[in-house]
């Protein structure tokens, strides 16, 4: 999702310096001025200039209130924060909410790689797949995990689908390479980036109005998966 320098070296993570601006200038398709405006709203959220996983986990739970989004929440911070100091950052948050935004479908499943990669080894095996389902049934609350929808079974025919050696493994590429071809997999893997119709992704416009920003662009961050 980039490289953040600057960020959390800062004494004062409240603080957007020029390194900051430069970093996300040359990482996302954001004008400095863009820039400046989501840097104000993501302080009105987080005024300390941190989120942490407390509060990442709230704002998940506005858009599924149906659901238990605690475990899946754990998969996204995880990916989010980049330098594993169980907060994010403005530069961390950005670089996320760009590719979310600008990003072309490639763009969008390397994310959802990174985010059920959770030790960013490069490959997911069968273990973390099942937590990964399951994680995402208690998000959509689905009850229903017999048969054919239980989370052995459904991965066992996405590995079936993914996997080029038909092995327990899955790599990054065989992933993103899997769900570009594969629109079957894309629904269950990466549903917000299902095609529309002419080649366009689906995507919800993220608002820039400040006291919206990190709300309303985690959600469809997340939900890109």
């Amino acid at each position: 999702m980039g490289n953040k320098a600057g960020g959390k070296g800062k004494k004062d993570p409240t603080i957007l310096t020029d390194e900051d601006i430069k970093t996300l200038k040359l990482n996302t398709q954001y004008t400095e001025e863009e820039i400046q405006a989501w840097h104000s709203g993501f302080l009105k959220d987080c005024p300390s200039g941190k989120l942490d996983k407390k509060q990442f986990l709230n704002v998940y739970k506005k858009f599924y209130p149906e659901g238990k989004a605690d475990k899946y929440c754990n998969f996204v911070f995880k990916a989010f924060d980049t330098d594993n100091n169980n907060w994010i950052d403005f530069t961390e948050f950005l670089l996320a909410v760009g590719v979310s935004q600008h990003g072309n479908l490639e763009d969008k499943l390397k994310m959802a790689f990174d985010i059920y990669d959770q030790n960013k080894d490069g490959q997911i095996n069968r273990k973390d797949m099942i937590k990964i389902i399951e994680a995402m049934y208690d998000l959509a609350n689905e009850e229903d995990r017999s048969g054919d929808k239980s989370p052995d079974k459904r991965v066992d025919l996405i590995l079936q689908r993914l996997s080029k050696d038909k092995s327990d493994v899955v790599l990054r590429n065989e992933f993103v390479q899997g769900c570009l071809r594969d629109e079957f997999l894309r629904k269950i893997l990466a549903p917000n980036t299902a095609l529309l119709p002419g080649g366009q992704i689906s995507n919800t416009t993220t608002t820039t109005n400040a006291s919206l920003n990190t709300t309303t662009s985690f959600n469809e961050t997340g939900a890109a998966v």
